[in-house]
């Protein structure tokens, strides 16, 4: 640990032995107030889905409610984002608190009276768009915190940053975006919060349950895409071509064993993926080419690196094989990095999660393969990042349709907790006085 997170950890430390902590009751009625107005702004933003670096009506929506506060919200940051500063009535800390406003390429199938139907192109493709990962929650519930904090603007001290950031499942393709758009753009620059907090509803958890885990909690990610050739022949004549699709499905094949035996996993968890093959459009033709895309998961650096030299000598070799050659590309930048919480940051906020679920109800979680840009923010500043349980009752969790299906079902009542969470763990942070 540097000195830096020493003297950080310190004054936490300090701070939370201090702090008179937000009444339970207070933070109860306060999220009670808003609580039907989040669910309507949940129900709306659910039906109206938009993909990342197109969340113009999400923006447009959240930007409007910030100004019915008081607030003066910056627009148009990293394309879409939003962000407002509310000042309290009282000296006291800088946090910021984020919420993410992309949604998916998914055909909605939940059923739900306020399901979308909304399509749009998508790599070339007419596509079903769905907050499939609950994005739209998140939104609602930071809407709601925002005016909760605002309604008691006179007592509340120090002063809190509303991030709504578009782009966190990615930006379309040749396009930048995201969290460390939002970041390169100034986000930080004249509001240098001195913690930042964000949350995601969790399919894995029951509704009640809030989740964490200190230091590392989810996977960096990368992308990546094979474009396997070969040789265009007429599909009764396969000796007159090299078929690029046997190519391309060996290398899937091949590919797997580069996780289950040349990774050591008992190291860190590793993951690769392959998300879409496309190749070919007529049955009796073998086309020139094939594209596969995919992702890869790591939580440490050199195995990424090494799961990267693995793949490109897998589907080089494999495709040689065949006659075929193959091209990989990696993105210039890396991906998201890996999520951490800061291990004294964690420690402080956990009584506030307890005090809004119950000692039993806050559960640590295990490491994440998921990935979550929120990571670029908490590489600047201190960062704690929740879950929140979205799978009601009598549904197994470990069965329910998971984030990014088009099946995700998110119980309502993670509303209420999600928006009484934050709210309990920004009013105990800033209550601990300036320097907390």
């Amino acid at each position: 640990m540097n000195l830096r997170h020493l003297y950080t950890a310190a004054l936490l430390a300090v701070a939370a032995a201090a702090a008179p902590p937000a009444p339970a009751a207070e933070v109860e009625a306060l999220a009670a107030a808003v609580d039907a107005a989040v669910r309507d702004w949940r129900r709306d933003i659910h039906r109206h889905p938009e993909l990342g670096n197109r969340e113009f009506r999400t923006a447009a929506l959240v930007a409007e409610h910030l100004r019915g506060l008081g607030l003066e919200p910056r627009t148009g940051i990293a394309h879409t984002g939003v962000a407002a500063v509310l000042r309290g009535g009282r000296p006291g800390p800088r946090i910021a608190l984020r919420a993410d406003m992309d949604a998916l390429p998914v055909t909605e199938a939940t059923g739900l009276p306020f399901a979308s139907t909304v399509t749009t192109e998508y790599r070339g493709e007419t596509v079903g768009v769905m907050h499939a990962c609950g994005h739209d929650a998140h939104v609602a519930i930071l809407m709601g915190v925002a005016q909760a904090l605002v309604s008691i603007r006179d007592r509340l001290p120090g002063e809190v940053m509303f991030i709504f950031q578009p782009a966190e499942e990615g930006p379309p393709e040749g396009e930048e975006g995201g969290a460390l758009m939002m970041l390169e753009e100034g986000l930080f620059e004249d509001f240098r919060p001195e913690a930042v907090f964000g949350l995601h509803v969790f399919s894995t958890l029951r509704a009640g349950q809030l989740g964490y885990r200190s230091g590392p909690l989810m996977a960096a990610s990368d992308r990546f895409r094979i474009v396997v050739k070969g040789r265009q022949t007429h599909g009764s004549r396969p000796w007159g071509g090299v078929d690029p699709i046997v190519a391309a499905a060996d290398i899937v094949s091949t590919s797997q064993a580069i996780v289950s035996r040349r990774m050591d996993i008992t190291r860190q968890p590793v993951v690769l993926s392959f998300g879409a093959i496309k190749g070919g459009i007529r049955f009796n033709i073998i086309p020139d080419e094939v594209e596969l895309i995919g992702t890869i998961r790591t939580f440490e650096p050199d195995m990424r690196d090494a799961v990267f030299e693995h793949l490109r000598q897998t589907a080089t070799q494999v495709a040689a094989a065949h006659g075929a050659t193959v091209e990989l590309e990696v993105p210039a930048e890396r991906g998201n990095p890996v999520t951490r919480n800061d291990p004294a940051l964690t420690e402080r906020v956990l009584p506030s999660l307890r005090k809004v679920a119950g000692d039993g109800q806050v559960v640590a979680m295990p490491l994440i393969t998921g990935a979550e840009d929120f990571s670029e923010y908490a590489l600047r500043v201190p960062g704690f990042f929740f879950f929140v349980g979205a799978t009601g009752e009598g549904i197994d969790p470990r069965a329910a349709p998971s984030n990014h299906s088009p099946q995700f079902l998110m119980d309502e009542s993670a509303l209420t907790l999600g928006t009484r969470a934050m709210l309990q763990l920004a009013l105990d942070y800033l209550e601990a006085g300036p320097g907390g």
